[in-house]
């Protein structure tokens, strides 16, 4: 069986995006994993299907010395496996794996497109960390994007070419339809929990916390709306990575109709609970959580930005405001709250988008196409 070594920088990436592409995978090839892992990290995994799993430290954040002796690892590592292609996944990840893999003659190494940090950067910054990801397409023999917009900007960034690829339509690993799904149980329990009426109209983000996920803007514009309305929640579910949540509570002072859920490994129990779901970011390479979110009926508001150009048709699916302005993310959602026959149409178009375009039994299919077509057929 041909072997395939998967690259990437946290576990997180593996049971969020990899778990159903891992057990299709692994009945035609022997899957393998790398990452900066710890023992529990390792025995998480055991249910995936995975021949073998090495730790090597690889940090999201630069550190010469560091990430030298990461590619030194590395490199050993392949050598020692001669691996038939090694996938990176993430950008620390990618310039690593690339670089180490083409230094021990790995013939093909593929990277998968994400989302771009320097997106939303300016000046020197952004040039220093959108020539890693040149880097990477440079000891890459093959790239991979995860959705349309996303592709059509890194053409536009000169980082591409138009060789390419995205798999199916979309999506680095689509969405369980089984999993996520309208539940009025799960609703009712955790409404229950946290002291929300039924007719609350329940304003949900779920993602990570950060400044660059626009929750500030999020929270601005539901201090307004609560101004006016009542009957509205906002539910904050994540992880706190940059220590945003005592300032989301000093700008909610006094209000009772906030709460920080913390983070969950179960976003399909948090989902249902919801009456829309918003996504502010101000960068984005797909948007997976929008899909959840339209999987169990949700109404979507985000931000328009080119990677949510694929997770939502706007107007069908969900609402779009324009990116970082408070203001406009108001009035979307003072819309929803005033409409539920708006809110119920856009999460039932939602929902049937995502059953036909984005199911993970369809995208885990079109890997295995990708990966046969690399080793039994010319491309």
């Amino acid at each position: 069986m041909k072997k395939i070594c998967f690259v990437v920088t946290s576990p997180l990436i593996i049971h969020f995006f990899f778990r159903n592409h891992f057990k299709v995978l692994s009945e035609e090839f022997e899957v393998y994993l790398v990452g900066n892992f710890s023992e529990e990290d390792v025995f998480s995994f055991s249910e995936y299907s995975i021949a073998n799993i090495c730790s090597i430290s690889i940090y999201r954040k630069i550190n010469l010395i560091h990430d030298l002796l990461a590619i030194v690892k590395l490199y050993k590592y392949f050598v020692k496996m001669d691996f038939d292609t090694i996938h990176s996944i993430s950008p620390k990840a990618g310039l690593l794996s690339s670089i180490a893999g083409r230094l021990a003659g790995i013939k093909i190494r593929i990277h998968i497109f994400t989302g771009q940090i320097w997106a939303s950067k300016k000046g020197i910054y952004r040039v220093f960390l959108k020539m890693f990801d040149k880097l990477i397409v440079i000891n890459s023999t093959h790239i991979l994007v995860d959705g349309r917009s996303q592709r059509e900007f890194l053409i536009n960034e000169r980082v591409i070419s138009n060789n390419s690829l995205i798999l199916g339509n979309g999506s680095i690993s689509g969405v369980d339809i089984r999993r996520f799904k309208s539940d009025s149980r799960l609703r009712k329990e955790l409404r229950k929990e946290l002291h929300i009426a039924e007719d609350t109209v329940l304003v949900l983000f779920l993602g990570r916390i950060k400044m660059d996920k626009g929750i500030l803007d999020l929270v601005n514009a539901f201090k307004r709306l609560m101004e006016e309305k009542s009957d509205v929640f906002l539910l904050i579910v994540g992880y706190d990575e940059e220590n945003m949540v005592s300032n989301i509570s000093l700008l909610l002072k006094g209000h009772d109709r906030f709460f920080y859920y913390g983070p969950t490994s179960k976003p399909e129990s948090i989902l249902p609970a919801a009456d829309i779901f918003c996504l502010p970011s101000y960068r984005e390479g797909f948007g997976t959580s929008i899909l959840e979110a339209s999987c169990c009926k949700l109404p979507v508001i985000c931000s328009d930005i080119y990677g949510l150009s694929d997770s939502v048709i706007d107007g069908t699916t969900g609402l779009k405001y324009e990116v970082r302005n408070a203001t406009s993310l108001y009035k979307q959602l003072l819309k929803l709250v005033l409409n539920a026959e708006l809110r119920k149409s856009l999460g039932e178009n939602g929902h049937d988008y995502v059953v036909n375009n984005f199911s993970s039994d369809i995208i885990s299919i079109e890997w295995l196409k990708f990966y046969r077509s690399l080793f039994f057929s010319k491309i």
